[in-house]
């Protein structure tokens, strides 16, 4: 069939919808109340839920964990996995990040590519369907999420409640399907300091980063110094600047100076593509010689073992396969004060590779000056056959629609609920070949792809009801 002409009736509704949920800052945050993952969350999945009764669907939110959004009758469920949680929005926007400007046929703000404008596209592709008049003899559940960013925890308590899907795709990733996912671990770093010497110059703090599958586009630190030391260590970082070529600043304050590192965000998945503004401080911090001895050996051990590098290669950790590449680590937040250090950190593993040899190598490594580390979260890696169901349909949906017959299915460094469930894969949304900006300042949604997404989640809807 051809859906097209449905969905650009429903080109100013699809827009407008978007706008107003990006307009929702929906971060997660502790939990307060009957808000297990905080107020904006919530806010955003009682948005979608009205939304989608509005629309003339069923609806139901379980819990306030997750939610969901159906269609159509019969035993089996076709699933379409996404989330309504965001990033935080960080550093360097040129647009607001929660007001869904427009500008140059683009849609701009946090989660108008993860995962909010996905969510947007999968529900109208599910009122395309049922505007063509289609008997739909399956259901077709939309399940919407509110933790995804931090937690598996919103998924899994949805899945313990509700009916599993037969099978399902979460379009949170790349088109045309991704068929593996790597493994992926977010590890916490810690350490208490002995009380601190009388140095002459101490490190007062060092804070950075959002979330640790962001790489961090600011760190700053405080350093207590007379005057004397504090116009040597100007000196001293203004030569790193000029002959490291990096972005680090200072800025004179009462009984010291304040170091701030300017990096470029990223996606944790990719961490290759920003600049780390913890590794750049922590570089920084090395050539000044300050603070007390255990926080020097920290400082030094950090530069040594991970430094401005992201393939784990100085930590034991220089994993890779044919199947997924090179191992990825993002070290995402540090707060250092004078009694302690807590990194997040964010690894990517390869798929045939065990998690326990990452951990294993990274705690011996950085064992030797003393510091602990523990697994938050760890998510199994998945991997799924070309041949399978699934992903052939998912397939032939996508090369329907964009003419593009030579794309193949990919494996990703990303993180999706496809992991929640067997039968699931990842679809969407991210075209082969254009810039990603998920996770980036001045994140967007071209419109125009807005409605070709649509158009490829109502094709792969129309094939996975109707075989």
């Amino acid at each position: 069939m051809n859906f097209r002409p449905i969905i650009e009736g429903y080109r100013d509704e699809i827009i407008q919808k978007l706008q107003e949920l990006v307009r929702i800052k929906s971060v997660n945050e502790e939990a307060v109340g009957d808000y297990p993952f905080g107020e904006g969350p919530y806010r955003a999945l009682e948005y979608a839920l009205n939304l989608g009764e509005k629309l003339g669907y069923k609806t139901e939110n379980v819990d306030n964990y997750a939610g969901h959004i159906e269609m159509g009758h019969g035993d089996d469920i076709i699933g379409i996995l996404a989330h309504l949680d965001v990033v935080p929005e960080g550093e360097g926007w040129t647009y607001p990040p929660y007001e869904g400007s427009i500008d140059n046929n683009r849609i701009y703000g946090r989660g108008t590519s993860d995962d909010k404008g996905p969510v947007i596209a999968a529900l109208y592709a599910m009122k395309t369907i049922e505007a063509s008049g289609l008997d739909i003899k399956k259901r077709i559940r939309l399940i919407l999420g509110t933790s995804e960013e931090t937690s598996p925890e919103d998924m899994r308590y949805y899945l313990s409640k509700k009916e599993t899907p037969t099978m399902a795709f979460s379009p949170d990733a790349n088109f045309p399907v991704i068929r593996g996912e790597m493994g992926i671990l977010e590890i916490i770093l810690t350490k208490q300091w002995d009380k601190a010497s009388n140095e002459k110059c101490s490190i007062k703090n060092v804070i950075g980063g959002n979330a640790a599958n962001m790489v961090p586009d600011l760190c700053t630190s405080i350093i207590e110094a007379d005057e004397i030391h504090k116009n040597k260590m100007v000196e001293v970082i203004d030569e790193i600047r000029t002959r490291k070529g990096i972005s680090v600043e200072t800025e004179e304050i009462q009984d010291g100076i304040k170091i701030i590192s300017k990096g470029i965000s990223a996606h944790g998945g990719k961490p290759e593509e920003g600049i780390n503004a913890i590794s750049q401080i922590l570089m920084v911090l090395e050539k000044l010689d300050v603070g007390s001895t255990q926080v020097k050996e920290f400082i030094r051990t950090y530069n040594e073992k991970i430094g401005m590098t992201y393939n784990g290669q100085k930590i034991g950790c220089g994993f890779e396969d044919d199947i997924s590449g090179k191992l990825k680590l993002n070290i995402g937040v540090i707060n250092l004060d004078e009694d302690s250090l807590n990194i997040t950190l964010n690894v990517r593993y390869p798929i045939t590779i065990d998690s326990k040899i990452v951990i294993d190598n990274m705690r011996e490594e950085l064992g030797k000056c003393g510091i602990d580390l523990f697994v938050k979260n760890h998510l199994k890696p998945i991997y799924m056959d070309e041949d399978h169901f699934l992903v052939q349909k998912l397939m032939k949906a996508y090369k329907k629609v964009t003419g593009d017959y030579e794309a193949e299915p990919l494996v990703i460094s990303g993180g999706t609920y496809a992991r929640a469930m067997k039968n699931a894969v990842a679809f969407g949304i991210n075209f082969p070949g254009e810039k990603e900006t998920e996770h980036l300042s001045d994140e967007y949604i071209d419109i125009d792809n807005l409605l070709k997404c649509t158009e490829i989640f109502a094709e792969a809807l129309y094939e996975l009801i109707n075989d």
